[in-house]
């Protein structure tokens, strides 16, 4: 059994794409954000300057949000307490007696 003509051509389409570096894939998002990822996946796919800009400026914006091993770490030995001789000691004691 052969395929139809719309399956041939829909092959056609996506090997012409695979030519050109493209790729097809799913992104789940917000609904009020399809026409923006649209717009921003349609102008990545350009080779123009502007293209490369956008890249560039959303690769920035996305690394400065992931965080990094060890930031915790790091904002606590910036705290103004540091080098403060603290006594964080607490008395011990065995509590209480309560009657049941």
């Amino acid at each position: 059994m052969g395929s139809t003509a719309q399956a041939r051509a829909v092959q056609n389409y996506r090997k012409r794409l695979i030519r050109r570096g493209m790729a097809r894939f799913e992104v789940l998002a917000l609904r009020k954000d399809r026409e923006l990822i649209r717009q921003v996946a349609r102008k990545l796919a350009e080779s123009i300057p502007d293209a490369e800009r956008l890249r560039a400026s959303v690769q920035e914006a996305v690394a400065a949000k992931s965080g990094t091993k060890g930031g915790i770490l790091a904002w606590l030995r910036t705290s103004p307490l540091v080098g403060a001789d603290l006594d964080l000691k607490r008395p011990f004691t065995t509590g209480r007696k309560i009657d049941l």
